[in-house]
């Protein structure tokens, strides 16, 4: 496994994969609300590493990383189902911000 995918490689692995079942992608709120469900694992993972709440002995050990997988996971599952490029929608974004928001924080000086 690599960590140099392109978002369109990682769309068609996540598509292959599905591809295998019968029963294919979920429908989109069904998608939402795992969307949400793994979310809420992150938060909780990165209030165990990083809050105040730390994890029970009971707990199942688990990582920030992996939880970031499942919900980029799901994000794709649901792209996928819907016929968004999240390599077009990143683009859109990055030129939303790279105008909108141009000046709104303060820049770094030159060779920092």
């Amino acid at each position: 496994m690599s960590g140099d995918k392109t978002m369109k490689q990682l769309q068609k692995d996540v598509d292959e994969y599905i591809g295998q079942f019968e029963e294919g992608y979920f429908s989109p709120m069904e998608l939402m609300a795992r969307l949400t469900e793994e979310l809420g694992e992150l938060s909780r993972e990165v209030m165990h590493e990083y809050g105040p709440k730390k994890k029970k002995s009971t707990e199942e050990d688990n990582t920030i990383e992996a939880e970031m997988g499942d919900l980029l996971f799901v994000l794709i599952c649901m792209a996928n189902s819907m016929d968004i490029d999240l390599a077009h929608a990143h683009d859109r974004i990055m030129e939303k911000f790279n105008t909108r928001d141009k000046n709104r924080w303060t820049r770094k000086e030159e060779g920092k």
